[in-house]
């Protein structure tokens, strides 16, 4: 287990309870996926929100099928950093969760991620590349670049991260003014973590395994999505003057209404 920005915990912070979780979980035509992944959540998530992109398949009544209580909650705005930004914004829980709908991130992990917020820390990242974890899905490509990205992010910003293009995390929600997320696309995972760092949030990274998504056709594009998650990482380095140039945050009020799950 590798973690960054330890923090002393006292024996009052251990003796706490546990904070309640709202996992929220982007989606865009995953009605073949999203089953599995409702089915495993643990007992530990007292909300699940569902973000649709305007799915043109039975995401919805599915996910709604799979998980009656789920909070289906329409995104503001085109791109996953959007949808993110819309459900983190409609989520009620102490911690949020965040992940995909695919398949290729396993619900039972969930715990490790909560355990680690429970004693202290502020963001909990998921890592490939750290004892017990791994991927079954990732390609060489994806991988050279996710390796050059990384380093690239550890020595703007004084880091030890062992991944960063995995969007498998979770965070306080208590902290999410001071993550100040404005991305719109894939980026939004690199921008989370940079202003975690530029913030000095108390942050973690627990083992992960990437599995292959379940079916269908992933809308990550290797290199396009590299470029922007290279633009974020230079951008919002410290002393860069990116702030102007940053589209406008997702507020309360943008966020669209809920439909029933009934």
């Amino acid at each position: 287990m590798i973690m960054y920005n330890d923090p002393i915990i006292s024996d009052q912070r251990e003796a706490e309870a546990h904070g309640t979780v709202s996992l929220v979980v982007p989606a865009l035509n995953e009605a073949r996926n999203i089953a599995w992944v409702f089915d495993q959540i643990p007992a530990c998530v007292d909300e699940v929100i569902l973000v649709d992109g305007d799915s043109t398949d039975a995401t919805v009544p599915m996910a709604q099928h799979c998980l009656p209580t789920v909070r289906n909650v329409r995104q503001s705005g085109p791109g996953k950093g959007n949808a993110l930004r819309t459900g983190f914004l409609a989520a009620k829980g102490d911690y949020v969760v965040m992940m995909d709908a695919d398949g290729s991130m396993s619900p039972a992990e969930i715990p490790h991620f909560v355990h680690f917020l429970d004693h202290g820390y502020d963001f909990v990242k998921g890592s490939r590349f750290v004892a017990g974890g791994g991927s079954l899905d990732i390609t060489p490509i994806r991988r050279m670049g996710n390796h050059v990205l990384l380093m690239a992010a550890n020595r703007l910003y004084g880091a030890c991260l062992t991944d960063l293009c995995y969007g498998y995390c979770a965070f306080r929600r208590s902290f999410l003014e001071q993550l100040d997320l404005h991305a719109v696309g894939f980026e939004i995972e690199a921008e989370m973590i940079v202003h975690a760092l530029r913030s000095g949030l108390r942050i973690a990274e627990v083992p992960s395994l990437e599995l292959p998504r379940r079916s269908g056709c992933s809308n990550l594009h290797a290199i396009s999505d590299g470029r922007r998650v290279l633009r974020t990482l230079l951008s919002e380095r410290p002393g860069a003057r990116s702030s102007a140039a940053r589209p406008s945050a997702v507020r309360p009020s943008a966020v669209q209404p809920e439909t029933s799950a009934s």
